[in-house]
């Protein structure tokens, strides 16, 4: 790994930079680049603590002056690897949060997570479409497509975006949206983060104050049971109904609730855009499916939405590989409960299906780069990264993904893992990969930006 001296960096980069300028081998720099997923451990040669988009084009102009690749990071909930060698800037200090509640809109910093949308979009009767856990940054979360609990209802969060701030590779900071430059604007809403920084993004907010939602855990015993009835009790759902069903192994950890605490059990996830009531009968079919461990679904704000799919909230190392499904016949069914199931002996934390379909299957009405969206379901396998299986995960998350190949398509690019650049640019047909080719080639012609899920060829 290359390294830089501190005097280097004072003289050249520091006095460009409002925020921090560290070194790899600076003690601050392990708090400046804590990631969520601790599956690799950041050893950037160079570390930006940027508190603007200026902080983000010195950083990215003194990189390219260098030849060195750039890393952006918020939360590392999808740090992929080490990045090892490159000039990485973080975000949180661009932490600005500002709604308007005439336009149902929100512009927010690279640095901000969900939750503070979410809290500041309550008061108005608005609502982002995050994800599952609130503890996300939002910047990566709509530029990789961004499925969240109302994804049925509204598509998904890419779909939404109506502005971006960019630094791109020349260090220049653009304003990008579908008057300006419709191209990047396509591509950007899809790519990730393939052709730049992006500093701000403004999105749709909508009018939802409260859901009916929330989880209902079974014995793993009931597994058969609970996903017959699951995979065609989701046929005969309306779009204001997203749901999700989970495999899980529980840790014998003592803060989970005793019922759970070391078990097998499958997890409904459940969110209704409307009455109590409506919400109830839909999901009767499901409450008799077998006997519950817990129900926990009710009525409930929006700001409780966490509650739905109960992420974890504790860094942790984790490995994820992920696919989409055309269908799930009941030959997928017990496919996924042959390799996953409760009888079977595997070292994975959480085998997820999600039910998609109805506005997440509709082009956007600003057309952008999102894949996958012909898929019936997601498939998501996730395993712990450590001790001996640091090794052995990834292989065993593959093996599930390729056991489903009957029944599998492409994947959703948020939901895709760890991936080689042939694997990414697989998502998408021709005509739109050679589209995301030629922007890429156009905004970042030497590949600076190619440390996350990269458009190489």
């Amino acid at each position: 790994m290359t390294t830089f001296s501190t005097p280097d960096l004072i003289e050249d980069l520091a006095p460009l930079v409002a925020g921090p300028v560290l070194t790899g081998d600076d003690p601050r720099t392990a708090d400046e680049v804590a990631a969520f997923n601790t599956t690799h451990t950041p050893r950037p040669a160079v570390v930006v603590g940027a508190t603007c988009a200026a902080d983000v084009a010195a950083a990215v102009r003194w990189a390219a002056a260098r030849g060195r690749a750039v890393a952006v990071q918020s939360t590392g909930h999808g740090l992929l690897s080490d990045l090892a060698d490159t000039v990485l800037v973080t975000t949180g200090r661009m932490s600005t949060v500002a709604v308007d509640p005439v336009a149902r809109t929100a512009r927010v910093g690279a640095g901000v997570r969900w939750a503070q949308v979410i809290e500041a979009a309550a008061p108005f009767g608005l609502a982002p479409l995050n994800g599952s856990s609130s503890r996300v940054g939002v910047i990566g979360y709509p530029l990789g497509g961004g499925l969240g609990p109302m994804a049925r209802r509204y598509g998904f969060a890419a779909d939404h975006v109506r502005r971006a701030e960019l630094v791109s590779a020349g260090g220049e900071i653009l304003s990008v949206d579908a008057a300006t430059d419709p191209e990047l604007f396509w591509a950007l809403r899809g790519g990730k983060g393939n052709f730049g920084i992006v500093t701000e993004l403004e999105f749709d907010l909508v009018p939802v104050t409260s859901l009916y939602g929330g989880g209902i855990f079974f014995p793993g015993a009931a597994a058969a049971d609970v996903l017959h009835t699951y995979r065609t009790w989701v046929q005969s759902l309306p779009e204001e109904t997203t749901t999700s069903i989970a495999l899980l192994r529980m840790p014998p950890l003592p803060e989970l609730p005793e019922p759970l605490r070391g078990q097998f059990v499958v997890h409904l996830r459940y969110a209704h855009l409307g009455s109590p009531q409506e919400g109830a009968a839909l999901l009767a079919p499901m409450r008799a499916a077998a006997p519950t461990v817990m129900d926990l679904v009710a009525e409930m704000p929006y700001a409780a939405v966490d509650s739905i799919h109960m992420d974890p909230t504790d860094p942790m190392p984790a490995w994820e590989r992920g696919a989409t499904l055309r269908a799930l016949p009941a030959e997928a069914v017990d496919e996924l409960l042959a390799v996953a199931g409760p009888d079977v002996d595997v070292p994975l934390v959480m085998v997820e299906v999600r039910h998609l379909g109805g506005a997440a299957a509709r082009p956007a009405r600003v057309p952008n780069a999102v894949a996958g969206r012909d898929a019936a379901f997601t498939l998501l396998a996730l395993g712990p990264m450590a001790g001996p299986l640091a090794e052995t995960m990834p292989a065993i998350t593959q093996s599930l993904v390729d056991r489903m190949a009957p029944w599998a398509g492409g994947a959703l690019l948020n939901f895709l893992g760890a991936a080689g650049p042939d694997r990414v640019l697989g998502l998408w047909d021709d005509a739109d990969r050679a589209r995301l080719l030629a922007v890429k080639h156009r905004l970042d012609p030497t590949t600076m930006f190619s440390c996350g899920h990269a458009l190489v060829r």
